[in-house]
């Protein structure tokens, strides 16, 4: 038991350590070319019992006991709805002008093939894993979790591999932004339907909700676009006001974070005077905190028997055909290359922030056992990791292909018509 006195010294020391530990493990991640981003995911873990509590257990119960994690609780949830806030700021659909069909069609079966694939997973899972959590509550939140793309890992990766500016880079941005605005609306309903008593419940919550959406957007968005340089506390206002309304309509508070996000106007000046001032303390000392309590209830160590680690394989499997599998499909299917479709599949199965957060909100609403969350986690930590390499093997198919092409066009004979000479006469 720590006395009131030293309470505030401890968590300053918890917090402390949170703050370097992600970035030391964040520049480790870049230096093997993934997004320093998953250093946060990964130093949660690290700091977390599956690493630092077996291998110095007196070190991790000293920094983290309840009481430091209790207070740091607090901190971790302004975090996440300001983080959930700033996803829903940085989405804009207003490029899916002129590219409506293609872009709905794969955003919207890469959404529909990984929940297909599992519902009956989730079914099949539940009886052994599912214990305690409710059947329904269980299967819907699976699904659901296993459709998810992180939007903004997405957006960083494409920085990072020189694909933010080209067309398929700008295409997974489209769909990514689409089916993160269908994954929070489909976790809304799951949540909705699971806290709902009976059918009228599950009416009243849609509705209510529903006349929050359009409220917002009638009123308050306009209001807010007439403000040149928008107060800071007016933007923290509206936010804190709308998760506390969905979190009482019975949605959960991190819906009403992404809302408040996406009715902020579009203005490109007003976008960026919030985000200057709000993401350096989310990312820098906010989100941090978050992750390390989600590593904190991330038991790796608990998975100990091979039927453990072969749920994760299958998990992982289903994860990344319906995923990846789905959106390339789909990608196909509008015309594009293999090995363009292939890479919208792989960009799309990025998961990172995103499926944790989304995690976070089952875990705690007893949607999932800590067993699940955990295999969970493992899942969205590989199809983050896998992309960058991934990526870097099609790149390189690609342009040994281009040079052979381009070998082939320069040796004498006539050239291909259709490639790069047109026909004469």
């Amino acid at each position: 038991m720590i006395a009131a006195s030293q309470l505030n010294g401890r968590v300053l020391l918890a917090v402390g350590m949170i703050v370097v530990g992600v970035r030391v493990v964040g520049w480790l991640m870049a230096r093997l070319g993934q997004p320093p981003v998953l250093g946060e995911i990964v130093a949660g873990i690290v700091l977390g019992p599956s690493v630092l509590g077996l291998l110095a257990p007196e070190v991790e119960g000293y920094l983290f006991p309840q009481q430091v994690i209790a207070a740091m609780r607090i901190l971790a949830e302004f975090g996440l709805i300001l983080f959930v806030f700033l996803i829903g700021l940085e989405m804009d659909l207003s490029p899916l002008r002129g590219q409506g069909r293609r872009v709905v069609l794969i955003s919207q079966t890469s959404i529909l093939f990984p929940v297909m694939l599992a519902v009956p997973l989730a079914l099949v899972l539940y009886p052994a894993w599912g214990a305690g959590v409710s059947r329904l509550g269980f299967t819907l939140f699976f699904a659901t979790a296993l459709s998810i793309t992180a939007f903004p890992v997405l957006a960083r990766l494409l920085r990072e591999t020189g694909l933010f500016r080209t067309r398929i880079g700008v295409m997974c941005l489209l769909c990514a932004a689409v089916n993160d605005a269908m994954a929070w609306c489909l976790l809304a309903v799951v949540v909705a339907v699971v806290n709902a008593s009976g059918p009228a419940e599950v009416i009243r919550t849609i509705l209510c909700t529903g006349a929050l959406v359009g409220a917002m957007l009638v009123a308050l968005r306009p209001a807010l676009a007439r403000l040149a340089d928008p107060p800071l506390w007016s933007v923290l206002a509206v936010l804190v006001f709308s998760a506390w309304a969905t979190d009482k309509i019975g949605v959960n508070a991190v819906f009403g974070a992404f809302l408040a996000g996406s009715i902020m106007p579009r203005a490109a000046h007003w976008r960026h005077v919030v985000q200057e001032r709000l993401e350096d303390v989310v990312s820098s000392l906010l989100l941090p905190i978050f992750f390390v309590l989600v590593g904190l209830s991330t038991r790796v160590d608990q998975l100990t028997s091979a039927s453990s680690w072969l749920v994760v394989l299958l998990i992982m499997a289903v994860a990344i055909t319906g995923k990846l599998g789905g959106s390339a499909a789909a990608a196909r299917l509008t015309g594009e290359s293999w090995t363009h479709a292939v890479t919208i599949g792989v960009l799309m199965n990025t998961r990172g922030l995103t499926e944790i957060v989304v995690l976070s909100v089952g875990l705690q609403l007893g949607l999932i056992t800590p067993a699940v969350f955990t295999m969970l986690v493992i899942m969205a930590l590989v199809t983050t990791v896998m992309a960058a390499p991934v990526l870097g093997l099609l790149g390189r198919r690609d342009r040994r292909r281009r040079s052979a092409l381009e070998a082939a066009l320069a040796g004498p004979g006539p050239h291909p018509v259709g490639l790069d000479a047109a026909p004469s006469g």
